[in-house]
């Protein structure tokens, strides 16, 4: 009699574990519910549809770095399953993968359609039972023992499966329900909160500037420690990037009882201060004093941008260095180094939202993804309290929790 491997989730940690569990163990029958009509949605958009597999660092200490949540519990997984092994699973199922310049990988087609079509094929071999629209009302442990029993699931058409191991790698969104019927196993949760998102700035003149991007800014929360450097980009709503973004990571729950309404200070020129900025306008004054402003960017911004902080300061095309008072001087150099914005809400980065929260990691078992409450219970990816920066991190941490899953779950 072959056993039964339920995984509730057809996203990247529930096809991972999915896959490696009936490679390791031709023994069991493994069907994966997925309560929407889509597979691998977030692989489909991941990276603007190429999806941002894994990051080019080869350090476990230096990796766990990079999460906000859950560095600990990943810098035990990790010794298990890392990026290295994530490159050759992929790699020997035909898929390559490259590294860019900032570290983030992707297939070398540059389509996520390869990641999905790789995954897709390995549960055709392997015979796995696919199953959309099939939402989980309820899972109740039934006969358990020392050793642990079945699991009776009740689905949302109406339907019931009975189960031997079950693997549970439906997070990434705050469903209510859904932790109704994880927490009536013994399980706590820790407040599901948005992570990765952009701040909004509604009607803030900045969003004039939609689309103008800047290479390295260095972007801080009023009244935190909360700050990053690096790429900002203005949009129509207000600011995204990765220094936004991986500032709406740390500080997802401190954003969070703030309500989405704080202050961000910017400065557009991170080489500069106020007084080192100061003295390249006092040197300009001197060497520069018939040339116009305008055509002398000090930190290569932009033009757009350079324009508008100009006339943000009250200094218009015809100005010239001989014309600038004292007074303007400073405005403008604040500006450029600590421009103050109002934030009054946020905006989900496309589909590519990351959710901070989940089942408790005291609660699991880092070695084998069980829960030390239920045997047979196994968690993988974002319905564990783990979430990492934009650039890959997210997707390494659902194939590593989901390969120790299967691993744990064939040798039972």
């Amino acid at each position: 009699m072959k056993k039964q491997l339920v995984v509730i989730g057809g996203g990247a940690a529930g096809f991972f574990c999915a896959v490696n569990a009936a490679r390791m163990n031709p023994n069991l029958h493994v069907i994966i519910l997925e309560k929407t009509n889509k597979l691998l949605s977030k692989v489909k958009v991941s990276g603007g549809g190429r999806c941002n597999v894994t990051h080019a660092l080869f350090d476990i200490a230096e990796m766990c770095k990079r999460y906000p949540r859950g560095q600990n519990f990943v810098k035990k997984t990790f010794h298990q399953f890392f990026t290295t092994d994530t490159i050759e699973w992929f790699k020997a199922r035909g898929v390559r993968l490259k590294a860019e310049n900032d570290g983030r990988m992707f297939p070398v087609t540059d389509s996520s359609q390869t990641i999905i079509d790789g995954l897709m094929n390995e549960a055709n071999s392997y015979g796995i039972e696919i199953r959309i629209m099939s939402e989980v009302r309820s899972l109740i442990p039934i006969a358990i023992g020392t050793e642990g029993g079945k699991f009776h699931i009740e689905l949302s058409n109406l339907r019931h499966l009975t189960s031997d191991f079950v693997c549970i790698a439906c997070g990434g969104y705050p469903k209510t329900s859904m932790f109704q019927w994880l927490q009536s196993l013994g399980h706590s949760i820790a407040e599901p909160v948005p992570s990765l998102f952009t701040f909004n700035l509604p009607k803030h003149p900045i969003t004039q500037l939609m689309g103008v991007s800047v290479g390295k800014a260095r972007v801080k929360i009023e009244g935190s420690k909360l700050t990053e450097e690096g790429p900002v980009l203005i949009t129509h709503w207000g600011l995204s990037g990765p220094a936004v973004l991986r500032l709406s990571a740390w500080g997802a729950r401190e954003l969070s009882v703030k309500s989405y309404e704080f202050k961000v200070h910017i400065n557009w020129l991170p080489d500069f201060n106020e007084q080192t900025l100061k003295e390249q306008f006092q040197n300009f004054r001197i060497s520069h004093s018939t040339k116009k402003i305008i055509n002398h960017n000090f930190g290569f911004l932009p033009n757009r941008l350079w324009q508008f902080l100009l006339e943000q300061s009250g200094i218009n095309s015809e100005t010239r260095f001989a014309d600038l008072s004292s007074k303007t001087e400073n405005i403008v150099i604040k500006n450029l180094v600590d421009y103050v914005a109002e934030v009054n809400g946020k905006t989900t980065f496309k589909e590519e939202f990351v959710t901070a929260g989940g089942i408790n990691l005291s609660e699991v078992d880092a070695n084998t993804m069980m829960s030390k409450k239920v045997p047979n219970l196994f968690f993988a990816g974002e319905i564990l309290d783990v979430d990492g920066i934009t650039g890959g991190f997210n997707f390494q941490h659902a194939w590593t929790s989901g390969w120790i899953a299967a691993k744990t779950i064939a040798s039972l």
